[in-house]
C-alpha cells in the first residue's frame, strides 16, 4: 500500500512539474494530453488526479495566486497609495512577463478556479481603496473608475508576454507610460462614462472571446 501511495504522488507531482512548464509555453488552454505526455503519464492516470482542466490550474497555480494576494495586501498597507499602487502594478505584471499560463489566468474568464475567483475580487477590492486613497491625496485623475482600471490592465497584460519575448523588460516601460495616464497633473476630461460592472463583464467575455480567434 505504501508503494501504491508512494506512485500516486509522484505521478501527481510530475503532472502538476509537466504542466507548470507547458502552461508556461503554450497558455492554459494547452491540450491536457500534452501535459500527460510530458509527464510520462497517461490520460487515465491525470484525470484520476485531476478530473478537470480547472483542478490542474488551481493545483498548480494556486500558491502563485496567494502570493499576489498577498502582496495586493502588503500594496494596501502602503504609506503611501499611489507607491503602494505602483508596486503592486510592477509585480503583477512581472508575473505575467514571466509565465504565459499567468496571463491567461489574470486576464481571460477562466470559471471553476477557487482562488483565482478569490484573487478576482480581491484585485477590485485593492484597486478600489488603492484608487480612492489616490485621488484624496491628490495623486490620480479623479474621473478614473476601478472598472477604467481593471479593463485597460486586462488589455495591456495580454501583450506583455509578447513586449518580453522580443525585449526582456520592455513590459516595464509600457507600464510607465499607462502609469502616466493615471495621474492627476495635466489630465484631460475623459470621453464617454466609464464602464459599469455588468459593461466590465460584458467587454472581458468580448475581450476573451476575440483571443480565441
Amino acid at each position: 500500500m505504501r508503494r501504491v501511495r508512494q506512485d500516486a504522488q509522484r505521478n501527481r507531482e510530475s503532472v502538476l512539474a509537466a504542466a507548470r512548464e507547458v502552461y508556461a509555453e503554450q497558455g492554459v488552454e494547452a491540450p491536457l494530453d500534452v501535459i500527460a505526455r510530458r509527464a510520462g503519464v497517461g490520460n487515465a492516470t491525470l484525470y484520476r488526479r485531476f478530473p478537470d482542466r480547472a483542478a490542474l490550474i488551481e493545483a498548480v497555480f494556486h500558491d502563485r495566486l496567494m502570493a499576489t494576494i498577498e502582496a495586493g495586501e502588503e500594496a494596501r498597507r502602503a504609506d503611501d497609495a499611489w507607491a503602494g499602487l505602483q508596486g503592486y502594478l510592477e509585480r503583477v505584471f512581472a508575473g505575467l512577463a514571466a509565465d504565459r499560463g499567468t496571463t491567461d489566468l489574470m486576464t481571460t474568464g477562466i470559471e471553476g478556479v477557487p482562488t483565482l475567483e478569490a484573487l478576482h475580487a480581491h484585485n477590485a477590492e485593492t484597486f478600489r481603496g488603492l484608487l480612492d486613497r489616490c485621488v484624496r491625496e491628490g495623486t490620480v485623475r479623479a474621473d478614473l473608475s476601478v472598472e477604467d482600471l481593471l479593463f485597460a490592465l486586462a488589455v495591456l497584460g495580454r501583450a506583455v508576454p509578447a513586449a518580453e519575448a522580443v525585449a526582456p523588460g520592455s513590459w516595464r516601460r509600457l507600464l510607465a507610460l499607462f502609469a502616466d495616464g493615471l495621474r492627476s497633473e495635466g489630465a484631460r476630461v475623459l470621453p464617454a462614462e466609464p464602464f459599469t460592472a455588468e459593461q466590465l463583464a460584458g467587454a472581458l467575455r468580448e475581450l476573451n472571446a476575440q483571443r480565441g480567434h
